[in-house]
């Protein structure tokens, strides 16, 4: 465990306390849910990867490089190795000797979800008040950093995301399916003073005290992006939506899409049939 950390603890109801760690202040309401107090504003980088050899080191270096412009001392950037292969880990090894670059290696792929849960843990537990997680293929635009951290910092409880402006790369289908996302996300969070622009955006910032309280509750896969947009907002998490260029980069450029266009589908249309269900039930705080 990171220094400055103590082990969770068992609650009353049977949930585990958030882990605190110095410099940060925590408080938890009548509900239980996590607020950020009074404590110093902590962002790092994480970047989950499965077998991005072309673009992990310079997506990693170069988010390094859009959280210093953005004025954070010292960036620091968690990479999340979701069981590549090889040439994944040559890269990996590469960037490991870099100063502020932590990678995580995960013994087997568990999907995206699963690497990004392990790079919001490690993130939380060093002491950082907030993640910015980009995607490993390049796809987008680092100069938003800065945007994204604004506003980040000008409410730090929210959750911040990545609204989308497409060029002419993006494909049908994940246009299709986003337009989709969009529609039963706000189904899902109709009542609730969140508005989720994009659930399917892999660039944002989290919260990390509201976010580790609820990720072990979303998917591992590529249902977690949504999932985990949803459940904050049902936190009660601001939202904040950020409009940033997305690129799609192509296979000459070492673009590498791990999404399967039936399974991935099925999966996430059985998360939103799922989040619906909840909230008409009124269980969405118990599952």
């Amino acid at each position: 465990m990171a220094e400055g950390s103590v082990a969770p603890r068992e609650a009353p109801n049977g949930a585990r306390w958030p882990v605190r760690s110095e410099g940060r202040a925590e408080a938890l309401d009548r509900r239980g849910r996590t607020t950020v107090g009074a404590s110093p504003f902590r962002v790092c980088g994480v970047v989950p990867t499965y077998d991005n050899p072309q673009t992990i080191e310079r997506v990693s270096l170069a988010l390094q490089a859009a959280l210093a412009a953005a004025g954070v001392a010292s960036p620091e950037v968690f990479v999340v190795d979701d069981g590549g292969g090889a040439a994944a880990k040559e890269a990996l090894a590469r960037l490991a000797s870099v100063p502020g670059v932590h990678v995580v290696v995960r013994a087997r792929n568990g999907g995206k979800g699963a690497a990004v849960k392990d790079g919001l843990r490690a993130a939380w537990e060093r002491g950082f008040t907030h993640a910015l997680q980009v995607d490993a293929d390049g796809q987008h635009e680092l100069a938003d950093v800065a945007a994204l951290l604004e506003a980040a910092r000008s409410e730090p409880r929210a959750l911040v995301l990545g609204e989308p402006r497409f060029d002419a790369s993006a494909p049908t289908h994940r246009r299709v399916l986003r337009n989709v996302s969009v529609f039963w996300v706000r189904v899902a969070t109709a009542l609730d003073a969140g508005r989720i622009a994009d659930p399917m955006c892999g660039f944002r910032v989290y919260p990390l005290a509201a976010s580790v309280r609820v990720m072990d509750r979303c998917g591992d896969r590529m249902d977690f992006d949504p999932e985990i947009a949803v459940r904050l907002v049902w936190e009660g998490c601001p939202v904040a939506n950020v409009p940033t260029r997305v690129r799609y980069v192509g296979a000459d450029e070492g673009g590498v899409s791990h999404y399967r266009a039936v399974h991935d589908n099925v999966l996430v249309s059985l998360l939103y049939g799922r989040l619906v269900m909840l909230r008409l039930l009124g269980m969405r705080e118990q599952l």
